[in-house]
C-alpha cells in the first residue's frame, strides 16, 4: 500500500498503525474531528500515515531536527520549527484541513503532558511519535 510518494507499507502494518493511533489519541481524535471538516475515520488514517512516516524519519535522524519535550518508553514529544506539518502534508498529499486537524491532535497531547504550551511560538509544529507496544527507547 502506497502511503506517500516515496513510501509503501503492507496493509496490515497500516491497519496496526490505525489501531495504535486510535488507542493512543482516542478521545482527542473525537474532539478534534467534531469541530474540523475532517471525519474521524479520515483523521485516524492521516495520523497513522504520520506515525509510519515518523518512524521512518526517526531512523533518519528525526530527533536531531526537533526539540524533544518529553520521552518515555511509549512516546516521544517534539516541537519542530514551522513547516513540519506542511512537509508531512506535501509528502502525503493531505488537504489543509487534514494537516490542521492532525497538528491539533498532536498539540493537544503535548499540552496535556507538558502543561500549558502557550510559551511556545504558535508557529512551531508539534509531533508525538508513538512507540509500538513492547518497544522501548
Amino acid at each position: 500500500m502506497k502511503i506517500a510518494r516515496d513510501q509503501e507499507v503492507a496493509f496490515d502494518e497500516f491497519s496496526r498503525a490505525c489501531d495504535l493511533v486510535d488507542d493512543y489519541f482516542g478521545q482527542t481524535i473525537d474532539e478534534v474531528a467534531l469541530h474540523a471538516p475532517v471525519s474521524r475515520r479520515q483523521l485516524v488514517a492521516v495520523l497513522a500515515r504520520a506515525q509510519l512516516t515518523g518512524r521512518q524519519l526517526a531512523v533518519d535522524g528525526l530527533t536531531e531536527e526537533g526539540n524533544v519535550v518529553y520521552r518515555s518508553a511509549h512516546e516521544t514529544l517534539f516541537w519542530y520549527d514551522a513547516g513540519f506539518w506542511s512537509a508531512m502534508g506535501d509528502r502525503h498529499n493531505l488537504s489543509a484541513d487534514e494537516s490542521r486537524a492532525a497538528r491539533e491532535v498532536h498539540r493537544r497531547i503535548i499540552e496535556v503532558i507538558d502543561g500549558d504550551v502557550s510559551y511556545y511560538n504558535r508557529e512551531r509544529d508539534p509531533f508525538v511519535l508513538i512507540q509500538r507496544l513492547g518497544d522501548s527507547d
